[in-house]
């Protein structure tokens, strides 16, 4: 597993290696004010090659706002390292609860927030169309949307493992 967490990020051109552990991601995300997202740290452990890098809650906490990336004085693509390490952490099976949620709900309806009887009335009473121009308003289009979904896998990653 190892290798594969350093092999993926440089396939997409992401030289974690580069980093010098400044500390100027981590000072100046606004996510990791708030939560316990520590950019260098999450580079730290891809770059020592830590599995455990793909279970981390962490990784979710980034909101790409590119601040890191932008910031970073060696140029790394930082939120991009991130973003591909979900991608290898879903193909791996960590997936946050809530994520597979939503996309659950995505597969189901098309939309992460689905329309319930309650937000159709409201939706009225404000003198708006019950269900707005989105593919719950037509049965067509979510069935070309579930057929895409399916066709990029995107059930299977969705799927509990």
């Amino acid at each position: 597993m190892s290798e594969e967490l350093l092999k993926v990020l440089k396939a997409a051109g992401l030289d974690v290696l580069s980093c010098m552990h400044c500390g100027t991601c981590t000072g100046s995300c606004p996510s990791g004010r708030h939560t316990g997202l520590n950019t260098r740290r999450i580079i730290r452990d891809a770059r020592k090659n830590r599995a455990t890098v793909l279970s981390d809650d962490a990784l979710w906490l980034c909101t790409t706002c590119y601040t890191c990336q932008e910031r970073c004085p060696r140029g790394i693509p930082i939120t991009d390292a991130l973003l591909e390490l979900r991608r290898l952490a879903v193909r791996k099976g960590f997936m946050r609860p809530e994520h597979r949620r939503v996309s659950e709900l995505v597969l189901e309806c098309g939309h992460a927030v689905p329309l319930d009887e309650e937000t159709k009335k409201k939706r009225e009473e404000l003198g708006l169309d019950p269900i707005p121009e989105t593919v719950q308003k037509y049965p067509e289009a979510l069935e070309e949307l579930k057929a895409l979904l399916k066709t990029c896998k995107f059930d299977e990653l969705a799927a509990e493992k």
